[in-house]
C-alpha cells in the first residue's frame, strides 16, 4: 500500500525552516516509492521509477508551495517554465529528484543507492548576496532521504570545522579531493586527477557533491558540463551559509531567476583550498576570470 502523503506545511513557518520542510517531506515522498517496490516483492523498472520519483515529488511540493506561498513564484526541473517569475520578487527555485539515476538504483549487495537529493531554494530580489549577482538565494535545503539527513541555511555548519583537515592538503600530507561524476566526469576534471595530488571521489546527484564538500566528505567539487539553476541554487545557498566558495568555474558571481536557466559550471570549495585549486585549474587550461574570488 502506498504511503500516505506528508501533510502540508504550515504557512507561518519562516522561509529558511519552510525550505527545510519542504525538502525533507518531499524526500519522504520519494522513500514511499521505494518502500512500495520493495513490499512488491523488489522487482521494478528502473525508468518508470524515475519517472514516478520526479512525477510525485513535483506535485507534493507544487501543492505545498501554493498552500504556503500561493503567491510566490517557481521554478521546477519538473514543470513548466513562465515569463511571470522574472518579474516576481520571489522565486521558488527547485529540483524535486536531483539524481535520478541513483534514486532508482541498487547498489551490488542489493540496498539502494542513497546519493540522491532533494533541492529547495529561495531566491529573493534585493537580497544583498555577492555570490549571487543581483538578488540573492535567501533559504534553502538540501535533503538526503535515504540518510536522513537535510542540510540548510537555517543551522548551516562551518568550514572553520575542516580547517585542520584542509591544512593537510597544504602541507602536501594529503591529496586535493574533489567530487566527481560517476561516469562522466568532465576532460579538465580528469586531467587534474592525473596530477598526482588530486583525488577524485565518484559520486552521484549535484546536491549530494555540494554538501559532501560542505561536510567535508570532500575539498571541492568543480563542474562543467553543463547544469541548470534547479542543479545548483539550493546546494549553493548551503555552501555559502557554510562559509564556502561558490563560484562560477572561471571565479565569476553565479546569478539565478534569469530569463535562461542554463547554468553550465560551478566551482565549490572550502574558502582555504580556493587559491589552491584555481591554481590548479589554470595548470590544466581552464581560464579564470582576474580578480576571481581566491
Amino acid at each position: 500500500m502506498t504511503t500516505p502523503s506528508p501533510a502540508l506545511p504550515d504557512p507561518t513557518t519562516g522561509d529558511g525552516e519552510l525550505a527545510a520542510a519542504l525538502a525533507e517531506k518531499a524526500g519522504r515522498v520519494l522513500l514511499s516509492l521505494r518502500a512500495d517496490v520493495d513490499a512488491a516483492g523488489g522487482e521494478f523498472d528502473p525508468r518508470e521509477l524515475k519517472n514516478a520519483g520526479d512525477a510525485a515529488a513535483q506535485s507534493w511540493l507544487a501543492a505545498a508551495l501554493t498552500h504556503a506561498r500561493p503567491e510566490d513564484a517557481v521554478l521546477s526541473e519538473e514543470a513548466k517554465d513562465g515569463a511571470a517569475r522574472l518579474d516576481a520578487d520571489r522565486v521558488w527555485i527547485i529540483d524535486p529528484l536531483d539524481g535520478t539515476r541513483e534514486f532508482a538504483e541498487r547498489t551490488e549487495d542489493g540496498s539502494w543507492r542513497d546519493d540522491f537529493a532533494v533541492h529547495v531554494a529561495l531566491w529573493v530580489r534585493g537580497q544583498e548576496d555577492a555570490t549571487a549577482g543581483p538578488g540573492g538565494l535567501a533559504a534553502a535545503a538540501v535533503a538526503l532521504p535515504a540518510r536522513q539527513v537535510v542540510h540548510t541555511t537555517v543551522t548551516p555548519s562551518s568550514a572553520a570545522d575542516l580547517d585542520e583537515s584542509v591544512r593537510a592538503v597544504l602541507a602536501g600530507d594529503r591529496p586535493l579531493r574533489i567530487a566527481a561524476s560517476r561516469s562522466r566526469p568532465p576532460q579538465f576534471v580528469a586531467d587534474l586527477a592525473r596530477r598526482g595530488d588530486v583525488e577524485l571521489v565518484p559520486m552521484g546527484s549535484a546536491g549530494v557533491k555540494v554538501v559532501s564538500a560542505v561536510d567535508g566528505t570532500v575539498d571541492a567539487y568543480v563542474h562543467g558540463g553543463g547544469q541548470y539553476e534547479w542543479d545548483s541554487a539550493a546546494p549553493v545557498g548551503v555552501a555559502l551559509a557554510a562559509g564556502h566558495t561558490a563560484t562560477r568555474l572561471d571565479g565569476s558571481p553565479l546569478e539565478y531567476n534569469r530569463q535562461d536557466p542554463w547554468l553550465p559550471d560551478l566551482f565549490v570549495c572550502h574558502p582555504a583550498l580556493t587559491a589552491h585549486l584555481r591554481a590548479a585549474l589554470q595548470e590544466v587550461g581552464v581560464a579564470i576570470k582576474e580578480g576571481a574570488q581566491s
